[in-house]
């Protein structure tokens, strides 16, 4: 079963550089030379070893946990020198940098709102390292410039990480990043002369701000400072909450909650549209499941009220009508459903289901003017409904194609909002949608050089090694030959309920320019079809997610797309553990590897920053039961001596304090260690970057090319033609 789609979208014509990197009659390919193996430095071995539960456990490269040592940064330093000759050779990475360059040269907006009578929007002109943030008293009106984040380093590596405008529009409080970090400093600014106050707020982590609806301050939650050279490493643990008043020190911020009882809970915290009630939402690390508190703005010293305390299932809060509270829930609904909570009698026996449970997912509710607009999830595709306040249907928002749509945010006063779509051939459009009317107006449409007619894009299902039925999506150029020779690309994350959806990549269609195949499977683990999708890849149960990603690449190898030496694989943080995972149980079946920020030691992830976090995905080596199941795949632990592995590049940033770089600095050597084939297995380590969130976009660049780069030459993939002197 499965679904053609004929891609859709703005044509336009190639540039001359576009169209020698395509097709040119009469020219001549160019002959492909790879870069011998190179000679890896030695890595030194120690004699470390953990008893878990009576097993014994060799950590040789444990050194490398220390990001601070001169040997660890002699290491790195070597590794770099060897990856970087090595892909500088590489014959495809020059055109490759020069076509991305070319192809993310275009203008990209974020989704607009407004507050306090204007718009806000972030907007980039296509080379920006960063978006700029710019705010209109009208939508189509020319736009003032609030904070450029591109002027804050010379190297772009300062990021505008979150930002929360006042509810009357003066005033803007806002997070920056540096280098990749996710440690964030925040600060305020006048939005309409666009200067900073004195305030600075440090320390932060995961956390937004939500401002007092009078203006004198905001809500924000942040950690106790780690100690001198642990920034990047220490365990984040105590989160409390806070509110800033504005022009004030952060030493004197009034403490909110905090609970020393439970250092794992981390609090968000967002104020009511009607300004009335401050919600609480308590998780603890990565798992869905949460408690909502709430407190009363209009008495001050009102207690925090613990209305939702079970930790049974996830509870987002979608806005409320006075008391009555509308939360989306997966409470006996595993695709979710909305609910109506009364806060004067909240008992659970009169609690109000305003829309039942479909066979859709239901990943998203707005509270608009008189309506809900329910974002669902269809086969990993959005599909738009309205509902009046009771749940009485009030018809579907009609969307340009089969792709991803997000937005929709605004107030229950509201009668427009705005929207994005996009697809794995539709750059990002945005829209205008008129509540009252339900039209949709298309606001801005970029412009990419490439015909999207060129392509095409299906959705296929095919059954996974337990029988499971696992959609995947599969992007080429139109009139792709099936002789099972083809260049491929597959993807995969599969967990913490992310879904994956169709959205455009500009590394994606410089991928499929070469000829190449660029696939999607949408595994267990991830949020597609709901919470118990997503609780079919975790904890004892995450070999369903490897079996579902090898599933995935013997369907394309059964169906003549590819062959195991054609085929590469790829993936980031959970992916890259995926990747890691995948390529020790079956490395005969990929001809490149591609892990990136990997999570890769499985017995002690738990120890560094926030990894703690993930053990409600993962489980934790301090279980038996779950120790055997990590150990069991843990990609570190699982490589094996003499064994023929594919090319492998892994790809870690030297600043990413959420899966700290040792997992991946580990696995490289042991990898290395271990090789017995040609085929070279380096390690790229990106400097000033973290975990992806902010990157600049010359570095995005650089590094897209490379990984490229390296797939397209051992998969055999022709240079493009070059012109022949009749040319």
């Amino acid at each position: 079963m499965a679904w053609t789609g004929k891609a859709c979208g703005m044509k336009s014509g190639f540039c001359m550089a576009a169209a020698l990197w395509l097709v040119a009659a009469g020219c001549a390919v160019s002959s492909l030379v790879i870069p011998s193996t190179p000679t890896l430095p030695p890595t030194r071995k120690t004699n470390v070893v953990d008893n878990y539960h009576g097993t014994a456990v060799p950590d040789p490269y444990r050194w490398l946990e220390d990001d601070n040592s001169e040997e660890t940064q002699d290491w790195v330093h070597r590794q770099q020198q060897v990856t970087e000759s090595y892909l500088s050779a590489l014959p495809h990475r020059a055109g490759l940098r020069d076509r991305l360059t070319h192809l993310i040269n275009f203008e990209r907006y974020g989704i607009p709102f407004r507050q306090g009578g204007r718009y806000f929007f972030t907007r980039n002109d296509g080379l920006q390292n960063q978006s700029v943030l710019y705010w209109t008293t009208a939508v189509d009106a020319p736009p003032t410039v609030l904070l450029d984040p591109n002027l804050l380093s010379k190297d772009g590596t300062m990021a505008l990480s979150g930002y929360s405008i006042s509810e009357d529009g003066r005033r803007m409080a806002y997070g920056l990043s540096e280098a990749g970090s996710d440690w964030q400093t925040w600060k305020v600014r006048d939005v309409e002369t666009g200067q900073d106050l004195e305030d600075r707020l440090d320390w932060v982590k995961f956390s937004q701000a939500s401002w007092a609806h009078d203006g004198s301050g905001f809500y924000y939650s942040r950690f106790d400072a780690p100690a001198d050279g642990n920034r990047l490493t220490a365990i984040n643990e105590y989160n409390k909450l806070y509110f800033h008043r504005v022009a004030t020190p952060q030493a004197e911020d009034r403490l909110v909650y905090e609970r020393r009882d439970h250092p794992k809970w981390e609090f968000g915290a967002q104020v009511t549209d009607d300004g009335h009630y401050l919600i609480l939402s308590i998780h603890e690390g990565t798992d869905t499941k949460n408690r909502v508190y709430y407190q009363e703005l209009a008495t001050s010293g009102s207690p925090v009220v613990e209305l939702l305390n079970e930790f049974d299932a996830s509870y987002t809060f979608v806005g409320n009508q006075g008391p009555i509270f509308f939360f989306l829930t997966d409470l006996k609904a595993p695709r979710g459903r909305l609910i109506a909570v009364d806060t004067r009698n909240p008992d659970r026996s009169r609690w109000e289901e305003r829309v039942a449970e479909t066979t859709a997912t239901l990943t998203g509710v707005s509270l608009l003017k008189d309506v809900f607009v329910l974002e669902y999830l269809k086969d990993a595709r959005s599909v738009i409904q309205r509902v009046d306040l009771a749940g009485h249907p009030q018809g579907e928002v009609s969307l340009p194609g089969i792709g991803t749509a997000a937005g929709f945010s605004g107030k229950p006063s509201d009668t427009e909002t705005f929207y994005s779509f996009t697809s794995f051939t539709v750059p990002g459009r945005i829209y205008r949608y008129d509540v009252s009317t339900g039209t949709s107006t298309l606001w801005r449409q970029p412009k990419v050089d490439f015909d999207p007619d060129a392509y095409v894009v299906s959705q296929v299902f095919y059954p996974s090694k337990d029988g499971t039925r696992i959609p995947m999506f599969i992007a080429h150029k139109r009139g792709l030959t099936l002789n099972g020779h083809q260049p491929t690309l597959l993807y995969g994350y599969g967990g913490f309920n992310i879904s994956l959806t169709p959205a455009f990549s500009v590394r994606n269609l410089a991928w499929m320019e070469l000829g190449g195949v660029y696939a999607v499977p949408n595994l267990r683990g991830g949020g597609e079809y709901g919470e118990d999708w997503h609780q079919a890849g975790t904890k004892l149960r995450k070999q369903n997610v490897f079996d579902d990603f090898i599933g995935a690449a013997e369907w394309l190898i059964q169906h003549h797309y590819t062959e195991p030496r054609k085929l590469a694989i790829q993936g980031g943080s959970n992916g890259g553990l995926l990747v890691g995972a995948c390529m020790t149980q079956r490395p005969d079946l990929y001809g490149v590897c591609l892990p990136a920020v990997g999570v890769m030691d499985m017995l002690r992830f738990q120890k560094f920053t926030i990894g703690w976090a993930w053990t409600s995905d993962y489980g934790s080596s301090d279980q038996p039961d779950e120790f055997r199941a990590l150990y069991a795949y843990s990609p570190y632990h699982n490589l094996r001596p003499g064994v023929h592995y594919p090319a492998t590049l892994v790809t870690t940033a030297d600043h990413d304090d959420r899966v700290v770089p040792a997992h991946s600095f580990k696995f490289a050597a042991r990898l290395q260690e271990y090789q017995k084939g040609p085929a070279p297995t380096l390690i790229r380590i990106e400097t000033k970057a973290g975990h992806g969130a902010g990157k600049p976009t010359s570095k995005t660049i650089e590094e897209t090319s490379d990984i490229l780069a390296f797939a397209a030459a051992h998969l055999g993939v022709p240079l493009p033609p070059t012109p022949s002197p009749s040319h």
